[in-house]
């Protein structure tokens, strides 16, 4: 392993941690971020795998104590049985289309001006949604209905075009739909769970042969580095949003959306021939 192949993973591992589970799209940033930094190819699609779940675990050791509470209570407690069928009610719209479209998705749409657009596109709504007047219905993720979560659900397909953020889309669509801040973010977080570690097995699975020893020490840097600043941004993102709103997120959207378009338009960057 050399220092920049050791430098990218750290990168791209803060990068992925950061923005996982704030609604700025890591999908969109990790694009971006690997082609500023000339890290793609098929080892990238492997890399991508690793470090998602790296983030992931982040948010699973986070709220460990309810679910484990959870896998305790299901046998016997309603509450648990009726979070459990919400999430997975709220996880099968993209699961079905995930499997259907995923390689069209990837072969059309990963590309920087796409992630761009998608920004800001995603950041006026989100900021069209926090100007709007809330009707709360559901303060907590345990008073949610199987409604509440085929609607979160439905949001969440918006994620599969790259730079609108699955966090974004789910935490916007909670809101739309009656959740509380709070219970639109945690729900976020705990669909993120299944529907991240399906997404990781199934192409985990399918690029199976992508993954050679030799890349171990440059996946173990990116798993690392990725857990460690996804927990800092789930704890931090926590805390925001008790007295704010997502309203900064959004503008950060279509600032940094505008800066890609203009690089692109005044030929700076040829982002339009990146290939991922």
């Amino acid at each position: 392993m050399d220092l920049w192949a050791a430098a990218q993973a750290l990168i791209l591992g803060i990068v992925e941690g950061l923005t996982e589970f704030l609604p700025i799209s890591s999908t969109g940033h990790q694009i971006i971020v690997a082609d500023l930094i000339g890290f793609g190819g098929e080892r990238a699609m492997a890399f991508n795998i690793i470090i998602q779940l790296g983030a992931i675990l982040a948010v699973v050791w986070e709220y460990r104590h309810k679910i484990i509470g959870i896998v305790l209570g299901l046998p016997r407690e309603r509450q648990a049985q009726n979070f459990t069928a919400n999430l997975l009610i709220a996880f099968l719209p993209a699961a079905l289309l995930g499997v259907a479209f995923a390689d069209l998705i990837h072969q059309y749409l990963f590309n920087p001006v796409t992630v761009a657009a998608a920004l800001v596109v995603g950041g006026v709504i989100m900021l069209w949604a926090e100007r709007r007047k809330h009707q709360v219905h559901a303060e907590s993720v345990d008073e949610m209905t199987w409604k509440d979560a085929l609607k979160v659900g439905c949001a969440q397909c918006l994620a599969m075009i790259p730079g609108t953020s699955r966090s974004g889309a789910t935490i916007i669509g909670g809101l739309l739909f009656g959740l509380s801040r709070k219970a639109a973010t945690e729900f976020s977080f705990f669909l993120a769970m299944p529907t991240m570690v399906g997404a990781a097995l199934y192409s985990g699975y399918k690029y199976r042969e992508l993954f050679r020893p030799d890349d171990l020490p440059v996946f173990a840097i990116g798993f690392v580095t990725s857990f460690i600043f996804a927990m800092i941004a789930v704890r931090a993102l926590l805390k925001f949003i008790g007295n704010h709103s997502y309203a900064a997120f959004a503008w950060y959207r279509i600032g940094f959306g505008l800066l890609i378009l203009a690089t692109w338009q005044l030929q700076w960057i040829d982002w339009s021939t990146a290939q991922h």
